[in-house]
């Protein structure tokens, strides 16, 4: 029998393009590349990092990672890019994981460096990768945090994710069983703080 409903993007949709690089006023959004792997590394050192994203990451696991990475976009499953500055500075990551084509949906998940933050970067980040999917075709994107990770909350309401609800003991931390905001976003806005054009 065939399906009913067609998928609403078909398969390709990240993988038949090359993985763009956004580039902004104040910074690039680009892929990792294999030299960011001690970059990479140093920033999951961070304790706040490590926090929120219940994990650590060697040099060598740093690696991997950032060829998982590729290998996610060209099966159209997800998608990194590192947040960096003039002169190629890591300042963080932004990145979309539980891509459904047939749904069109996705998750996003960011974090910035700790001399980046409180400068807007990670806003920025999340704002121009959400409108660009959004501008592909994509009809709901998430954001998932700990309801106690309040600067989180705050990145997701200035990138103009709406707070949809609450996941009660949904994700387990080094410190116990946490709840978890969902925040989500629909058709674009319109220009935001960062709606410049990929290259």
């Amino acid at each position: 029998m065939p399906d009913l409903v067609e998928p609403s993007l078909p398969r390709g949709t990240l993988s038949d393009r090359p993985q763009p690089i956004f580039t902004l006023t104040e910074l690039t959004i680009r892929p990792w590349r294999p030299t960011d792997a001690d970059a990479l590394a140093a920033a999951y050192e961070d304790a706040e990092i490590q926090r929120w994203h219940v994990r650590s990451l060697s040099t060598t696991e740093a690696t991997r990672w950032i060829g998982a990475a590729a290998r996610h976009w060209a099966t159209d499953v997800g998608g990194q890019w590192a947040v960096v500055d003039d002169p190629d500075t890591l300042l963080g990551r932004v990145g979309i994981r539980g891509v459904d084509l047939s749904d069109g949906c996705a998750e996003l998940g960011y974090w910035t460096v700790a001399a980046a933050r409180g400068r807007g970067v990670a806003t920025l980040a999340v704002d121009r990768v959400a409108a660009w999917l959004l501008d592909l075709g994509f009809h709901r994107l998430e954001i998932e945090h700990a309801v106690s990770n309040v600067s989180s909350c705050r990145v997701a309401q200035r990138a103009r994710f709406s707070l949809e609800g609450t996941r009660c003991s949904a994700a387990l931390h080094a410190d116990g069983w946490h709840d978890m905001h969902v925040h989500t976003r629909f058709a674009d806005l319109g220009p935001g703080p960062a709606h410049d054009s990929p290259r």
